[in-house]
């Protein structure tokens, strides 16, 4: 019953709608600041790296993750350093204009899991709940938005290849 509500219902896609503006505009200007400002996430994963997320018994909870950045980000730093401030600045422009809405916000829970892996809770926490029940809407969420029509185009887009792979 909720979920059809959250999926179907015109009076909670503009709830939607609010809900999506306030995270679009959150990720927009946190991108936007780190392209304008300069930005270096070396010192962040090296934290990261240093001090992880520890259990109650002292052991590092998410020692995979710390493997990951060690081997993986900090060696990479300067495709880090590209991907997350224009990754943020894309998720929220497709955010505020609801435009490939679900697609946005599952990279933006990608990458507010991302952050709270390494060890910041911050806003994410928020941002994840908020960045699901965008998800768990699907289209409604960008109803009034771009996806009303970016959607259907590329369902039709994709029906007409489906069509002549049958035919």
């Amino acid at each position: 019953m909720f979920n059809t509500f959250l999926r179907e219902n015109k009076i909670s896609a503009a709830i939607l709608t609010i809900i999506r503006l306030y995270l679009g505009y959150a990720w927009f200007t946190a991108g936007f600041h780190k392209i304008t400002g300069g930005f270096d996430a070396s010192g962040f994963l090296k934290n990261a790296v240093a001090n992880p997320v520890k259990g109650p018994d002292g052991s590092m909870v998410y020692s995979w993750y710390v493997h990951f950045l060690e081997s993986f980000a900090l060696p990479n730093i300067d495709v880090f350093n590209f991907i997350v401030p224009w990754g943020e600045t894309l998720i929220g422009l497709g955010l505020l204009l609801g435009c490939l809405t679900t697609a946005a916000m599952f990279f933006g829970l990608v990458m507010n899991f991302s952050f709270f892996l390494a060890g910041t809770v911050s806003h994410n926490p928020t941002d994840i709940f908020l960045g699901f029940i965008i998800l768990a809407a699907g289209y409604n969420a960008g109803r009034y938005g771009l996806d009303r029509w970016v959607v259907p185009f590329i369902r039709k887009t994709v029906g007409k290849d489906k069509a002549k792979a049958t035919a």
